[in-house]
Order: C-alpha cells, then sequence, then structure tokens
C-alpha cells in the first residue's frame, strides 16, 4: 500500500474544499465566539469558554425527563494515580441488561469532562436502548500521555468486571467518542486488544483525533479554516506529548495511527468531514481497518467542517450525520 501519508509540498497545497453553504453562518459565528487557540498559554481561556457550556449539563438534562437513571461513580485509577469518575446513565425502562457505550468526551485532550457531550449521546441511548457510560479523565498538559488513556482503560475494566451492577450486558459494551475522544476510544480499543481485556463490542469513532504528525493533505488544505484547525490541533498534541509530537517514538496509545496492527479489533463506525483537516487520517484509518481484514463503515460528510453537527444541528448534513449514526449504532446493538 503506498503511504497516503507522504508530505506534499506548500506550493502544491490545493485550494480547501468548500463548507456546504448551509452552515457557514453557524460557523462564522461559533469561530467569533471561540477563543484563539494557537499556543499552550491560550489553554485557560479555551478552558474557561468551555466551562459556560459544561455547567448547562445538570443530572436534570441528563435524565431526560425520567428516561435514564443517573449516577456518579468513583472507580480505582490506573496503578499509583488518582481514582476516576464515570457518569453513569442507564434507561429507566431495561427490564434486563442492557448494551453500553463507553463514551470518551472530545475536547482536544485539554479541556472537557464527562458531561461534555452527553446530551445528543443520550439522545442515541434513549432511542436505541442503550445505556452510557461517560469517563472523566485527566487531561493534559498537567497531565500528558499515558494518564489520559490509562484513565479511560482503568474506567472501561472498572465497568466490565462490574457490568450486571450496573445492569449492562458485559458481551456487548462499545467504546466511542468524538474529536479528541475518538482517538482516545480508538486507543482503547487497541489496548483491550493488546493486554486481552474486556472485549468489546464495536468502536464509534466520530471525527477522530488520531495522527499527532500534523501534516496530512487535508491537514494543509484546511489550515486555518473552520474549526480546531491545523494550529489548535498542534496544541493538542503538544499538550499531550511534548517534545515527542511528531517523532519516531510515539505510541499507538496516544495516536492510534501509528499502531502497525489494525487487525483483531472490534466493528468501527468513523466518520468525518470533506472539508476538516482530520479527513485524510480518518479515511486512512478506515483503509487500513479494511486492509487488516476488519468491519468499518466510514463516512464523509461533504463540506462538513470539525464539529458541525454540534454548531449546526438542524442543518440537512447534520441531520444525516445523525441518522447513519443512529443506524449503525442500531445494527450493532440488535
Amino acid at each position: 500500500m503506498s503511504d497516503s501519508r507522504a508530505p506534499v509540498p506548500e506550493s502544491q497545497v490545493p485550494a480547501p474544499v468548500p463548507f456546504d453553504p448551509e452552515i457557514v453562518g453557524p460557523l462564522r459565528e461559533a469561530r467569533a465566539a471561540t477563543p484563539p487557540l494557537e499556543t499552550l498559554a491560550d489553554v485557560p481561556a479555551f478552558r474557561a469558554a468551555q466551562g459556560a457550556f459544561d455547567a448547562m449539563v445538570s443530572d436534570e438534562v441528563l435524565r431526560r425527563d425520567g428516561a435514564f437513571d443517573v449516577e456518579e461513580r468513583t472507580v480505582p485509577g490506573p496503578a499509583s494515580a488518582p481514582d476516576v469518575r464515570l457518569l453513569v446513565c442507564r434507561p429507566t425502562s431495561a427490564s434486563g441488561p442492557v448494551p453500553a457505550l463507553y463514551y470518551t468526551h472530545g475536547g482536544g485532550m485539554v479541556v472537557g469532562d464527562h458531561r461534555l457531550g452527553m446530551p445528543e449521546v443520550l439522545s442515541w441511548a434513549e432511542e436505541v436502548g442503550f445505556a452510557v457510560v461517560s469517563v472523566d479523565y485527566r487531561l493534559a498538559p498537567e497531565h500528558p500521555h499515558p494518564a489520559p488513556v490509562e484513565d479511560g482503560y482503568a474506567g472501561l475494566l472498572w465497568t466490565a468486571e462490574n457490568a450486571s451492577e450496573l445492569g449492562i450486558d458485559p458481551e456487548r459494551i462499545a467504546v466511542g467518542g468524538g474529536s479528541a475522544g475518538g482517538g482516545l476510544a480508538a486507543a482503547l480499543a487497541l489496548l483491550a486488544r493488546d493486554r486481552k481485556g474486556p472485549s468489546l463490542f464495536g468502536q464509534m469513532l466520530l471525527c477522530p483525533m488520531l495522527d499527532d504528525r500534523n501534516d496530512s493533505l487535508s491537514m494543509r488544505q484546511m489550515d486555518g479554516l473552520g474549526m480546531w484547525d491545523r494550529p489548535a490541533n498542534d496544541v493538542g498534541w503538544a499538550a499531550l506529548l511534548g517534545e515527542a509530537r511528531g517523532g519516531p517514538d510515539v505510541s499507538p496509545y496516544a495516536a492510534p495511527m501509528r499502531a502497525e496492527d489494525l487487525s483483531g479489533l472490534p466493528p468501527a463506525f468513523l466518520d468525518v468531514g470533506s472539508a476538516e483537516g482530520f479527513r485524510d487520517e480518518v479515511a486512512a484509518y478506515a483503509s487500513r481497518l479494511w486492509a487488516a481484514g476488519g468491519r468499518a463503515e466510514l463516512h464523509v460528510w461533504e463540506g462538513g467542517f470539525h464539529g458541525y453537527d454540534w454548531t449546526a444541528p438542524e442543518a440537512e448534513i447534520s441531520r444525516a450525520a445523525r441518522a447513519a449514526r443512529m443506524s449503525w449504532l442500531r445494527r450493532l446493538f440488535r
């Protein structure tokens, strides 16, 4: 297989992919409301802006008018590390064990907690009929690799080992997340395989952050455009990996595109926008899963920027993406 990552000279980087016209207005508003993230010094302001959204995700919101029981659990963390907080949301209508999505939130490795993105995830869970366990992993740069993924793995192990108590079917636990959380979900699938841990049922990777090298054609093509552009992505990887980012010794459990072997992994759903920097690494990861004999479903949404479905939830492209995700979840958990 040819190396799709071969660097393209700057003089040969093509014009950017146009955004879907329906989402250009919301994109402009979102960029105006989002503090820049160009260096590690910008992280505190970026976190402060995100904190306003996190505060709106109360237990009452998560219960969805009584559809879910919601509880916080504190469980053992990795060896010699603090305990890990989990948010456990189980359908109240369930009469027996249900499937579960073990969710790793987004935020570029530097922002967010286990409530970020949960209203959307619980909308899927309510319709399909599964539980959600969301992990509050430690954030970089204060806690670089391997802290985030090891926190995620500790919470996953506890969830699998205590599935009966939680009313979860231990044979049907999938991992999933978006952006940085999508990358962490992919890393958890690799860790579970390599450590002979929980046998995962699937992996849902939404616009996942997979490659620390930050030099794909799509990253260069969309540089400075959309949301979570190339400079922001560089900050996220610098926070997680420090001077090691982009070098020869980066762990696949930090950057899953570094994995040499993608065989033996659970069925995957991947989606990404055609007008975002992650496009090429996501498409390449899906291709490598197929090349390894794996099951993977890939959607590349024409004109979508990073996070378009959160920024413009009523746009046609966003509705189509949600429908595709719901379809895959129904087929996975049927």
